[in-house]
């Protein structure tokens, strides 16, 4: 029996959801040095594609599949978007980072480290906090609380996340 399998292979970061990515880091680390295993995670991960069904891909679908996932996945280095949608909520991140509430600096440095991790999601609640009032460019966002509904930011595809990760990373401010 034949069967016809539709396989939805994501175009970029914008397609793939930190909760998403999380979960493929976790499983990758396991199989570091084995291509055709990592490939297979990457299949199932981030297009949905059962591993049972991997070898009977042809070649033509598996390359066409492994180029389009190769076309955007060495590209970490986004563009930090300022303003991020969740829930029909506008969030800002944080307007100026040297004079950021010593809370939310405490609290993000109290992580081990500064990177897509398990922890990544609660670094992101404390950088982009709601909108309370935006003229042109320039706005002003909900001050720090220490607000720990982080969950959202699982369901926030990774562009947004690679972005204000670049965008730490350039600034230097927690190394």
């Amino acid at each position: 029996m034949i069967k016809e399998l539709e396989i939805s292979v994501p175009t970029s970061y914008g397609d793939i959801t930190l909760k998403k990515w999380l979960e493929l880091q976790k499983e990758m680390k396991n199989y570091e040095g084995d291509d055709e295993a990592i490939t297979a995670l990457m299949l199932y991960h981030l297009c949905g594609l059962d591993p049972k069904y991997v070898k009977g891909l042809s070649m033509d679908a598996y390359k066409e599949i492994r180029q389009e996932l190769g076309s955007f996945i060495q590209n970490v280095q986004l563009p930090l978007q300022r303003f991020i949608k969740i829930n029909e909520v506008e969030y800002g991140f944080e307007p100026n980072l040297s004079k950021m509430a010593y809370g939310a600096y405490a609290d993000i440095c109290k992580f081990n480290s500064i990177g897509i991790d398990d922890n990544w999601a609660k670094i992101m609640n404390i950088l982009y906090r709601p909108v309370t009032k935006k003229v042109g460019e320039m706005y002003s966002i909900k001050p720090y609380t220490g607000d720990t509904d982080w969950e959202r930011f699982l369901d926030v595809p990774m562009d947004i996340h690679f972005g204000a990760l670049f965008f730490i990373e350039f600034t230097n401010k927690w190394k």
